[in-house]
């Protein structure tokens, strides 16, 4: 039994359900205020407790975990789609001055963090969480170019490879039809880990501000408006970050074990 790949699909499947739930019913409104109820302890009308606010907890991690995901899927897939054809193209050019010119630009954007570019982006355009996805969109680029790079370079030299050019398949035919293929759990295993890094830089980025905006809830806003209560109310600190770190974890596990599990050379050792 898998049982680091079985947790990480139940905590992160936790997280999900959350979050398609919100989109129908959440136990409360979450943008209605009640401060006779702020700060409340955990209890049955509200299982998580209040915030500063009287918000319910349970509906902000909700509608926040909704936030998170959005921010994070779109991230990623900005990441693949840009960052895969790009590597495809390094590799099958590799040593020419196409190759030297994605890794080089791969080299520049690593330079700059995912946070250091949402400054950039925010002081142009604003905060929000579509910058939010742009800044960490663009930091995901070159960790899929150099993935798909990796993982592709070997596979060039393979005889069926030279088969398929010697029989006048253009590259590019070959990078979509023989490649791809084979680097896809490679892929795969990348965007469960940078899905789970995604969360964690959304997170980041709203508790410095440059994240999603009110009303529209957050787990990284949550922690950053209740570091102030944590000494008089250490749940509304305490439930949010528990939640970034158990999708986190979760994730990771569910990457280890999708890697465990579609690489073959693992599965002989195991």
């Amino acid at each position: 039994m898998r049982w680091g790949l079985i947790l990480g699909a139940i905590l992160a499947g936790i997280a999900v359900l959350a979050a398609l739930i919100s989109f129908a019913w959440t136990p409360y409104d979450v943008t209605a205020m009640a401060i006779a109820d702020k700060l409340q302890t955990p209890s049955a009308s509200h299982p998580f407790g209040t915030d500063h606010f009287g918000r319910d907890i349970l509906s902000m991690l909700m509608v926040g975990a909704r936030t998170s995901i959005a921010v994070a899927l779109v991230a990623v897939g900005i990441g693949m789609g840009l960052g895969v054809p790009l590597g495809l193209l390094a590799a099958a050019n590799r040593g020419s001055w196409i190759d030297e010119t994605v890794m080089r630009g791969n080299d520049l954007i690593f330079a700059f963090p995912s946070l250091v570019i949402a400054i950039l982006i925010t002081a142009v355009f604003g905060p929000s969480a579509v910058n939010a996805i742009i800044a960490i969109g663009i930091f995901n680029i070159p960790v899929f170019a150099r993935v798909t790079r990796g993982g592709a370079m070997p596979l060039w030299t393979l005889d069926y490879i030279r088969a398929a050019e010697v029989a006048g398949k253009r590259r590019a035919r070959i990078s979509v039809e023989h490649i791809l293929p084979n680097i896809a759990n490679l892929l795969i295993v990348q965007g469960t880990i940078q899905f789970s890094l995604g969360i964690l830089a959304e997170a980041g980025l709203s508790y410095v501000g440059l994240g999603a905006q009110p009303p529209t809830p957050s787990w990284g806003r949550m922690l950053a408006e209740a570091q102030t209560m944590v000494t008089i109310a250490p749940h509304v600190a305490v439930i949010p970050g528990l939640a970034i770190v158990l999708t986190v974890l979760g994730l990771n596990l569910l990457g280890d074990g999708l890697r465990d599990w579609l690489d073959p050379r693992l599965r002989v050792m195991r």
